[in-house]
């Protein structure tokens, strides 16, 4: 008589599927981020300008000089001279631009909205961001930074841990666009549409408290919030650019087999 083995064939879950698996995992590891760190949306928007090309330690510096000088606001950024915020920008590098930037964004905001945050961040998202777009100095993610944590607009931001994580985890080749990787997000955290409960907050890129972080919002709003910040914790301290530590990473037990391990 002939016999015949079977084998069992485990479906594999989708890229979505995995998207949500990592939310949860990391979620319940490290429990609520309070990212983004800020006082106001104003602060909010501000640093989305001053942490390009360069790290949140310099940024906080320049909030802290701008605070120090109390023109961390739409009426300050307007009445202060070129020069002065100049120099009080410079911590956070590039200083001449992010100056002129600031300065061109309350320019936008006096001249479409009265320079009121609550009309701006009233429009629909994607009216909105394609006016942020239009600016000078604003990216996808730049925009999508002020649309998720200044304006509680339910858009997942990119960044470069982002597809580092994805591209190790098989979701995404790192090379793929900006809007590949924030459709595959939304889309796989829409399906969770809750907050993973948790009673402590740690991880790389946990903060304390702050007004914006403790600020109402729709259940989608925090979990792409969160999402982000988990991932960012995940990018700084395990997924690292040359030497990963995959070993000790939380997501560890998500890993494709192929790269668990491996100095990718």
């Amino acid at each position: 008589m002939l016999q015949f083995a079977y084998t069992k064939v485990v479906p594999q879950p989708t890229p979505e599927q995995h998207v949500l698996a990592m939310y949860s995992t990391l979620a319940q590891a490290w429990g609520p981020q309070h990212w983004w760190p800020a006082r106001t949306q104003f602060e909010v928007i501000v640093g989305a300008y001053l942490t390009q090309n360069t790290n949140w330690t310099n940024v906080e510096l320049t909030l802290h000089k701008l605070r120090s000088a109390r023109i961390l606001s739409i009426a300050g950024i307007r009445r202060i001279p070129i020069r002065r915020l100049e120099a009080l920008v410079r911590s956070s590098g590039y200083f001449r631009q992010k100056a002129r930037r600031l300065k061109l964004l309350v320019a936008f905001l006096d001249r479409t909205y009265s320079g009121s945050l609550k009309k701006m961040f009233a429009q629909p998202t994607a009216k909105l961001r394609d006016e942020l777009l239009a600016l000078e100095g604003v990216g996808p993610e730049t925009a999508d930074s002020i649309l998720l944590y200044a304006g509680q607009h339910s858009i997942f931001v990119v960044d470069a841990y982002t597809r580092r994580i994805s591209e190790r985890h098989s979701l995404l080749r790192a090379s793929a666009n900006y809007e590949e990787f924030r459709t595959l997000y939304e889309q796989g955290l829409s399906e969770g549409m809750r907050i993973v409960p948790a009673t402590r907050s740690s991880g790389a890129a946990s903060h304390f408290p702050s007004p914006m972080s403790l600020a109402a919002r729709a259940t989608l709003v925090q979990v792409f919030n969160e999402m982000h910040g988990l991932l960012v914790g995940v990018g700084k301290k395990y997924c690292l650019k040359a030497k990963p530590r995959c070993d000790a990473c939380p997501l560890k037990t998500l890993l494709p087999v192929v790269i668990a391990g491996t100095d990718l």
